[in-house]
Protein backbone atom coordinates (compact mmCIF):
# COMPACT_ATOMS: atom_id res chain seq x y z
CA UNK A 1 0.00 0.00 0.00
CA UNK A 2 1.38 3.30 -0.78
CA UNK A 3 1.85 5.98 1.88
CA UNK A 4 -0.53 9.00 2.16
CA UNK A 5 0.60 12.03 0.89
CA UNK A 6 2.07 14.80 3.16
CA UNK A 7 -0.34 18.09 3.52
CA UNK A 8 -0.09 21.49 5.74
CA UNK A 9 -2.97 19.99 7.48
CA UNK A 10 -1.14 16.87 8.16
CA UNK A 11 2.08 16.20 8.03
CA UNK A 12 2.81 13.37 10.47
CA UNK A 13 1.43 10.54 7.85
CA UNK A 14 3.81 11.16 5.87
CA UNK A 15 5.44 8.08 4.84
CA UNK A 16 4.29 6.08 7.63
CA UNK A 17 4.22 2.21 7.28
CA UNK A 18 1.25 0.40 7.31
CA UNK A 19 1.60 -1.32 10.56
CA UNK A 20 -0.77 -4.84 9.70
CA UNK A 21 2.04 -5.32 6.91
CA UNK A 22 4.59 -4.27 9.48
CA UNK A 23 3.10 -6.68 12.20
CA UNK A 24 2.57 -9.54 9.87
CA UNK A 25 6.46 -9.73 8.75
CA UNK A 26 7.95 -9.30 12.24
CA UNK A 27 5.38 -12.63 13.33
CA UNK A 28 6.87 -14.41 9.74
CA UNK A 29 10.19 -13.71 10.98
CA UNK A 30 9.46 -15.49 14.49
CA UNK A 31 8.27 -18.28 12.32
CA UNK A 32 10.93 -18.21 10.47
CA UNK A 33 13.23 -19.19 13.51
CA UNK A 34 10.15 -21.61 14.34
CA UNK A 35 11.46 -23.78 10.39
CA UNK A 36 15.12 -22.81 11.14
CA UNK A 37 14.68 -24.97 14.83
CA UNK A 38 13.07 -28.20 12.86
CA UNK A 39 15.59 -28.11 10.06
CA UNK A 40 18.15 -28.34 12.52
CA UNK A 41 16.29 -31.22 14.30
CA UNK A 42 16.27 -32.79 10.51
CA UNK A 43 19.84 -32.76 10.09
CA UNK A 44 20.91 -33.50 13.61
CA UNK A 45 18.74 -36.92 13.41
CA UNK A 46 20.25 -37.43 10.05
CA UNK A 47 24.00 -36.67 11.23
CA UNK A 48 23.36 -39.18 14.04
CA UNK A 49 21.67 -41.99 11.91
CA UNK A 50 23.90 -44.45 10.20
CA UNK A 51 23.68 -44.08 6.28
CA UNK A 52 22.67 -46.85 5.48
CA UNK A 53 18.87 -46.77 7.83
CA UNK A 54 18.35 -43.08 6.30
CA UNK A 55 18.61 -44.55 2.42
CA UNK A 56 16.12 -47.08 4.08
CA UNK A 57 13.59 -44.49 5.16
CA UNK A 58 14.00 -42.32 2.22
CA UNK A 59 13.55 -44.91 0.10
CA UNK A 60 10.21 -45.21 1.13
CA UNK A 61 9.26 -41.36 -0.68
CA UNK A 62 7.38 -41.14 -3.38
CA UNK A 63 9.46 -38.32 -5.25
CA UNK A 64 7.44 -38.38 -7.85
CA UNK A 65 4.00 -37.35 -6.62
CA UNK A 66 5.36 -35.08 -4.22
CA UNK A 67 7.07 -33.07 -6.86
CA UNK A 68 3.25 -32.48 -8.63
CA UNK A 69 2.19 -32.00 -5.33
CA UNK A 70 4.53 -29.24 -4.62
CA UNK A 71 4.39 -27.87 -8.08
CA UNK A 72 0.56 -27.09 -7.29
CA UNK A 73 1.55 -25.28 -3.86
CA UNK A 74 4.43 -23.20 -5.65
CA UNK A 75 1.50 -22.32 -8.63
CA UNK A 76 -0.88 -21.52 -5.73
CA UNK A 77 1.91 -18.55 -4.97
CA UNK A 78 1.06 -17.03 -8.38
CA UNK A 79 -2.71 -17.55 -8.35
CA UNK A 80 -2.67 -15.57 -4.84
CA UNK A 81 -0.47 -12.96 -6.36
CA UNK A 82 -3.07 -12.21 -9.40
CA UNK A 83 -5.18 -12.10 -6.64
CA UNK A 84 -2.96 -9.01 -4.79
CA UNK A 85 -2.89 -7.27 -8.23
CA UNK A 86 -6.74 -7.23 -8.15
CA UNK A 87 -7.10 -6.05 -4.93
CA UNK A 88 -4.50 -3.31 -5.42
CA UNK A 89 -6.49 -2.09 -8.20
CA UNK A 90 -9.40 -2.61 -5.78
CA UNK A 91 -11.33 -5.38 -8.30
CA UNK A 92 -12.73 -7.81 -5.52
CA UNK A 93 -14.29 -10.06 -8.34
CA UNK A 94 -14.42 -10.15 -11.44
CA UNK A 95 -16.14 -8.18 -14.45
CA UNK A 96 -16.52 -10.63 -17.16
CA UNK A 97 -17.19 -14.56 -17.76
CA UNK A 98 -15.54 -16.77 -15.60
CA UNK A 99 -13.95 -18.20 -17.94
CA UNK A 100 -12.37 -14.96 -18.78
CA UNK A 101 -9.14 -14.94 -16.47
CA UNK A 102 -8.48 -11.42 -17.40
CA UNK A 103 -11.37 -10.19 -15.88
CA UNK A 104 -10.95 -12.21 -12.96
CA UNK A 105 -11.07 -10.16 -9.35
CA UNK A 106 -9.21 -10.95 -5.64
CA UNK A 107 -12.18 -13.30 -4.76
CA UNK A 108 -11.73 -15.69 -8.17
CA UNK A 109 -8.08 -15.64 -7.96
CA UNK A 110 -7.83 -16.07 -3.96
CA UNK A 111 -10.55 -19.05 -4.28
CA UNK A 112 -8.62 -20.91 -6.83
CA UNK A 113 -5.64 -20.59 -4.21
CA UNK A 114 -7.80 -22.27 -2.15
CA UNK A 115 -8.28 -24.87 -3.94
CA UNK A 116 -4.89 -25.77 -5.11
CA UNK A 117 -3.76 -25.18 -1.47
CA UNK A 118 -6.34 -27.81 -0.61
CA UNK A 119 -5.60 -30.27 -2.91
CA UNK A 120 -2.19 -29.91 -1.39
CA UNK A 121 -3.20 -30.61 1.96
CA UNK A 122 -5.08 -33.92 0.38
CA UNK A 123 -2.12 -34.97 -1.42
CA UNK A 124 0.03 -34.69 1.79
CA UNK A 125 -2.64 -36.81 3.59
CA UNK A 126 -2.72 -39.53 1.07
CA UNK A 127 1.34 -39.63 0.94
CA UNK A 128 0.74 -40.25 4.70
CA UNK A 129 -1.51 -42.90 4.41
CA UNK A 130 0.94 -45.10 1.69
CA UNK A 131 3.82 -44.59 4.53
CA UNK A 132 1.99 -45.89 7.94
CA UNK A 133 0.47 -48.59 5.48
CA UNK A 134 4.14 -49.38 4.50
CA UNK A 135 5.52 -49.02 8.01
CA UNK A 136 6.79 -45.69 8.11
CA UNK A 137 4.87 -44.16 11.16
CA UNK A 138 5.34 -41.33 14.01
CA UNK A 139 7.23 -43.84 16.54
CA UNK A 140 8.37 -46.69 13.76
CA UNK A 141 12.26 -44.66 13.87
CA UNK A 142 13.73 -41.53 14.34
CA UNK A 143 13.14 -40.20 10.70
CA UNK A 144 9.40 -40.58 11.19
CA UNK A 145 9.29 -38.78 13.92
CA UNK A 146 11.53 -36.04 12.04
CA UNK A 147 9.69 -36.56 8.62
CA UNK A 148 6.14 -36.18 9.68
CA UNK A 149 6.85 -33.57 12.37
CA UNK A 150 8.80 -31.38 10.08
CA UNK A 151 6.06 -31.46 6.98
CA UNK A 152 3.43 -32.14 10.01
CA UNK A 153 3.81 -28.56 11.23
CA UNK A 154 4.26 -26.88 7.92
CA UNK A 155 0.64 -28.81 6.55
CA UNK A 156 -1.09 -26.83 9.99
CA UNK A 157 0.87 -23.63 8.52
CA UNK A 158 -0.97 -24.59 4.98
CA UNK A 159 -4.39 -25.11 6.88
CA UNK A 160 -3.85 -22.00 8.34
CA UNK A 161 -3.79 -20.01 4.93
CA UNK A 162 -6.50 -21.65 3.98
CA UNK A 163 -8.87 -20.80 6.73
CA UNK A 164 -7.22 -17.41 6.08
CA UNK A 165 -8.59 -17.38 2.23
CA UNK A 166 -12.01 -18.62 3.73
CA UNK A 167 -12.32 -15.41 5.89
CA UNK A 168 -11.62 -13.09 3.30
CA UNK A 169 -13.48 -14.71 0.95
CA UNK A 170 -16.72 -14.75 2.72
CA UNK A 171 -15.77 -10.98 4.01
CA UNK A 172 -15.14 -9.65 0.74
CA UNK A 173 -18.67 -11.20 -0.59
CA UNK A 174 -20.31 -9.75 2.37
CA UNK A 175 -18.95 -6.35 2.20
CA UNK A 176 -20.74 -3.94 -0.04
CA UNK A 177 -18.10 -2.14 -1.17
CA UNK A 178 -14.30 -3.29 -1.85
CA UNK A 179 -12.01 -1.35 -0.37
CA UNK A 180 -8.39 -0.47 0.80
CA UNK A 181 -9.22 -2.29 4.24
CA UNK A 182 -9.88 -5.36 2.03
CA UNK A 183 -6.87 -4.76 -0.11
CA UNK A 184 -4.83 -4.69 3.11
CA UNK A 185 -5.99 -7.87 4.41
CA UNK A 186 -5.16 -9.75 0.85
CA UNK A 187 -1.76 -8.86 1.07
CA UNK A 188 -0.91 -9.44 4.27
CA UNK A 189 -2.60 -12.85 3.80
CA UNK A 190 -0.28 -13.17 0.64
CA UNK A 191 2.96 -12.24 2.51
CA UNK A 192 1.95 -15.72 5.12
CA UNK A 193 1.37 -18.03 1.74
CA UNK A 194 4.46 -16.96 0.35
CA UNK A 195 5.69 -17.64 3.26
CA UNK A 196 4.51 -21.12 3.67
CA UNK A 197 5.30 -21.81 -0.06
CA UNK A 198 8.92 -20.91 0.02
CA UNK A 199 9.59 -22.93 3.41
CA UNK A 200 8.01 -25.60 1.31
CA UNK A 201 10.21 -25.31 -1.55
CA UNK A 202 13.59 -25.76 1.62
CA UNK A 203 11.72 -28.35 3.18
CA UNK A 204 10.93 -30.53 -0.02
CA UNK A 205 14.44 -30.37 -0.92
CA UNK A 206 15.77 -30.90 2.16
CA UNK A 207 13.77 -34.43 2.17
CA UNK A 208 13.24 -35.56 -1.38
CA UNK A 209 15.66 -34.57 -3.08
CA UNK A 210 18.77 -34.51 -1.03
CA UNK A 211 18.69 -37.93 0.81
Amino acid sequence: MTAATPTLANPTRANRPNIVAVGTIVWLSSELMFFAALFAMYFTTRSVQGPKIWALSTGMLNVHFASINTTVLVLSSVTCQFGVFAAERLQGKRTGKLWKVSKWGMREWFALTFLMGAFFIGGQIYEYANLVRAGLSLSSRAYGSVFYITTGFHGLHVTGGLIAFLIILIRVNKARKFGHAQATQAIVISYYWHFVDIVWIALFSAIYLIK
